[in-house]
This record gives structure tokens, C-alpha cells and sequence, in this order.
């Protein structure tokens, strides 16, 4: 992809919402059983998450998805074992944010048939086991460790040096949005528009992945359209 990209503004994206995406476990100890039985059985976890860019008054903002009014994410999730990074993610893209198939509310005009244009990975997370601890404080995210459900898991920019066999790998790919397209949302979420300025150097309240999204950005050049 060239280092040079193009952001639409925000007003042009049709945004609606969807029927709700319930958690996928009633529990952080049921979800840390399931990630480990799937461990055993596929091997080392694959996540793909994108990083949505558009502007607004000419200042580069990221779509991430908030969960519970505390937990942000961007949007994406586990691969299929033996399934491609980018068709994974697009699909991952359109569960997540696409309307319903029989939706008749949207057109053309609204950027209905857009496709999502997957570029580079922009960074890779390692995730070395399934163990959390329990913090003082609620969910979301916090320096240095995403939260679930109050307790917090480590990730690394990199294995660390005792890890032979990590868990989890999560790549994270910038996306060049359309210039136009509808993007519904789950019920039980919101799709927010976070600035650059908001999260840099912000690990206290978006956690390391998040938060160095400026830094990974900043190789490329920005027209604003």
C-alpha cells in the first residue's frame, strides 16, 4: 500500500444499527476454559483486527467499537484455523459492522456494495498464556492490559524471551475505508470515533494496543477529502 493515503470524512458513512452480539461466554473463567480446549485442539489462537481511519475536521480519527460503556475494541476477531488473514477479516469486518442481508433501507448511494480494502499489518500482539490476575478496578482497559470482566491478560509486541509456544498472535491491519459506506452497529455496542490526538500516549485508558495506533500511523501521509 502507498504511504500515502486518502480519508473520507465522517459525514459521509451511513451508520445504523443491528440486532445485539451477546459475549460469546457467561464468564471469564468459561471463556478461559474455551480458549484452552481450542488451544489444545487448533494450536495457537489467530485474531485479526482492523484499524478503520477516517477524518473529521481534517484530523485522522479511528472507529473502535465500546462495549459495556467501558471496554474498547477495534473491530474483528478469531480466525478459523487454516482460514487467510484477509479474507478472514473482511468477513470478521462484515459480522461485525455490515447491515443484514435482507436490509432494503440502503442503495448504492449509501455505499452498500463497497468492500472493505485490507492494507499492511501495522503490528502484531502475542498473547504468551491464558492466566489473568485480578486489578482493583472494573473492565476496559488499563495500562498495559486488556480487562475482562475485571481481571486483566498481558499481550506483548513481541514473544518473550521464556515463551516457546504463545497462545495467541493478534495482527492488527489498517484498513482504507470507501468513500462511502453503511456501517451498522450491534445493539449492545457503540462505534465511536476516537482522534489520533485522543489516543496518544492514553495507555491508562485505551491500554498499549490502542494506544499506539498514532505511532503506528505515522508512517503515512493523509489527504483529507
Amino acid at each position: 500500500m502507498s504511504n500515502t493515503i486518502a480519508l473520507y470524512p465522517l459525514s459521509n458513512f451511513t451508520f445504523s444499527t443491528k440486532e445485539a452480539q451477546p459475549e460469546e461466554d457467561p464468564s471469564v473463567s468459561a471463556r478461559l476454559q474455551r480458549l484452552q480446549n481450542n488451544y489444545e485442539d487448533f494450536g495457537m489462537r489467530r485474531t485479526v483486527e482492523g484499524i478503520l481511519v477516517v477524518h473529521d475536521h481534517g484530523h485522522p480519527h479511528i472507529l473502535m467499537l465500546q462495549i459495556a460503556n467501558a471496554f474498547f475494541k477495534l473491530p474483528g476477531d478469531y480466525l478459523k484455523p487454516g482460514e487467510d488473514e484477509i479474507d478472514g477479516l473482511k468477513k470478521r469486518l462484515d459480522d461485525r459492522l455490515a447491515p443484514p442481508s435482507n436490509s432494503q433501507q440502503f442503495d448504492q448511494n449509501h455505499g452498500i456494495d463497497n468492500d472493505w480494502e485490507i492494507g499492511d499489518c501495522l503490528a502484531q500482539w502475542w498473547r504468551p498464556n491464558f492466566e489473568t490476575f485480578m486489578p482493583s478496578i472494573g473492565s476496559g482497559t488499563y495500562h498495559g492490559f486488556t480487562l475482562y470482566g475485571g481481571r486483566r491478560s498481558i499481550s506483548y509486541p513481541f514473544i518473550p524471551a521464556h515463551i516457546t509456544k504463545p497462545k495467541e498472535c493478534k495482527k492488527l491491519f489498517l484498513v482504507q475505508m470507501p468513500e462511502r459506506k453503511v456501517l451498522a452497529v450491534p445493539k449492545n455496542m457503540k462505534l465511536l470515533a476516537i482522534p489520533l490526538f485522543e489516543l496518544y500516549d492514553n495507555a491508562a485508558r485505551y491500554g498499549p494496543q490502542l494506544s499506539a495506533i498514532p505511532h503506528l500511523l505515522s508512517r503515512y501521509n493523509f489527504i483529507y477529502l
